[in-house]
């Protein structure tokens, strides 16, 4: 039996978890050799989620450095692999999503002509600047990719709507919904581990609904970030609620936080959560307020309703279900939807009933049954 090749890379926190389950599901089959390669794009964000995993790369880039630019990743990513390809020759390089460390990744690939399989394909907003550089990294991956991995029915008409060939595309559900109910499952079934959790945030209190708030959208720099940081200060001044906000390191995002929410009572500026306690704060959050494409997916879930603090998004499934809504980043609005979530019990409750439409936690074994299959 011939052993076909997998060569998996990605940089950055959020595609380490989505990559997660399908490096699990590679190793577990004997067809497959896989190798991991990580850029470091993102660095210590990434490796507690590979410690989380127990994933441990066989190649490092090691790329990540203070103010680096977009352009540095692309170079530092492309130049790493450029060597590597050429002296592993894999039958297949895998990449996930939309960050530069994919987009540079596929690139490299596509130079030595090697097919590429992209998880997380056909996700689109129509404006090549919302979001901001993701949006063109994902056409530009889907477009050089030979398997396309598509979480959704939408997303795959998306992709043939652009004159994929059908045959590529594979509808799989997504992976970071795999991940997210195995850390749950380990979160309930760990006593000591959730009595841990419960310690490291026992200055929230259960008497009151907790808001889990994220912001960290290039787009929203400009005033986005401040005016929903004002929405904040209106929605604790209620005495009902209570919110935690995990602050990206980004300096934009830690001024326009800090400025506005610091001696805010009952909002609980933190750093940045490792992903284990984050999707405690989620599975113990009555809503979520924010810009992040990731919890639009993984959110609904566990029965909570996000509002978006975008004007576009790239998961329309997650509006058109009504799990998510768009609320941008207008003030008003986002204090009116979010108490109508508080004070309407029976439209909180239909919202959570909501079946999740990125998928049932079987992702990746159905991109690995496609591989299996695959010309």
């Amino acid at each position: 039996m011939k052993i076909v090749k997998i060569f998996i890379v990605f940089g950055t926190r959020p595609e380490a978890i989505k990559m997660a389950p399908v490096i699990k599901a590679f190793q577990a089959e004997p067809a497959f050799e896989t190798t991991v390669c990580v850029t470091g794009q993102h660095r210590s964000m990434l490796d507690q989620v590979l410690s989380l995993f127990d994933i441990v790369p066989d190649i490092d880039l090691d790329i990540m450095k203070t103010d680096q630019t977009l352009t540095d990743v692309t170079v530092a990513t492309m130049t790493g692999l450029t060597d590597i390809f050429a002296a592993g020759r894999p039958d297949a390089v895998f990449v996930h999503g939309d960050t530069t460390s994919a987009m540079a990744a596929a690139m490299a690939a596509f130079y030595a002509q090697i097919p590429i399989g992209h998880v997380e394909a056909g996700l689109r907003t129509g404006n090549l600047y919302a979001p901001w550089p993701e949006e063109m990294n994902r056409r530009f991956i889907d477009l050089v990719s030979r398997w396309l991995f598509a979480p959704t029915r939408t997303a795959a008409e998306a992709l043939i709507h652009e004159k994929v060939n059908p045959d590529h595309v594979f509808v799989t559900g997504n992976t970071v919904i795999d991940a997210l109910l195995s850390v749950v499952d380990d979160i309930h079934s760990d006593s000591s581990q959730k009595a841990e959790l419960d310690a490291q945030f026992d200055f929230l209190d259960v008497d009151k609904r907790l808001i889990v708030v994220t912001g960290h959208r290039r787009e929203n720099f400009d005033g986005g970030l401040a005016r929903m940081c004002e929405a904040l200060v209106r929605l604790a001044a209620r005495g009902d609620t209570e919110i935690v906000y995990p602050v990206h390191l980004n300096t934009n995002v830690q001024r326009a936080a800090r400025e506005t929410l610091s001696n805010t009572p009952a909002v609980h500026l933190i750093e940045p959560q490792d992903y284990l306690p984050f999707v405690y704060l989620m599975d113990r959050a009555h809503l979520v307020i924010s810009d992040s494409g990731g919890i639009q997916e993984e959110a609904p879930s566990l029965g909570k309703p996000v509002l978006v603090t975008r004007d576009v998004t790239e998961r329309p499934e997650a509006i058109k279900a009504g799990t998510c809504r768009l609320v941008g980043t207008d003030t008003d609005r986002i204090v009116r939807e979010t108490e109508t979530l508080i004070d309407d019990q029976e439209e909180y409750a239909r919202i959570s009933a909501i079946k999740n439409p990125f998928g049932d936690g079987t992702a990746a074994a159905r991109i690995v049954e496609a591989m299996k299959n695959a010309s």
